[in-house]
């Protein structure tokens, strides 16, 4: 079954590596085969990368995106993982489910759960 994706004007796409912007219309595209996509809303870029957990999600969606340096990226990711833990312990339950999905090359599942441990940090910090 075909993805199909409505892009807004101007909306910014990853697909398979490549960044697509569309044009000044709203844009209907269907993807036939499994290949990386990231809509705009869930790109992280490394200026925006400025916490532990932003960071780990960029590291994430780099090993969705980019397969052919996965080594590094999963070596950046349990460096980057053992820090968070070692800081803040009560991240642990999520940060195991994050890694499962790494574990079974569900990177695109364990990005949307890194997106509630972004949302845990916010909290946390804000309690701060």
């Amino acid at each position: 079954m075909a993805l199909k994706i409505t892009l807004k004007p101007l909306e910014k796409i990853i697909i398979a590596g490549a960044v697509i912007t569309n044009g000044k219309d709203k844009t209907n595209l269907m993807i036939a085969n499994k290949v990386p996509v990231l809509r705009q809303k869930d790109i992280m870029t490394e200026k925006s990368a400025n916490t532990p957990c932003r960071r780990i999600y960029l590291v994430i969606q780099l090993m969705y995106i980019d397969r052919k340096n996965i080594k590094t990226y999963h070596n950046n990711y349990w460096q980057l993982v053992r820090e968070l833990i070692s800081a803040a312990p009560s991240t642990l339950n999520l940060i195991d489910a994050i890694s499962g999905k790494i574990l079974a090359d569900q990177y695109y599942k364990a990005l949307k759960l890194t997106q509630k441990l972004i949302e845990y940090e916010q909290e946390v910090l804000k309690s701060v």
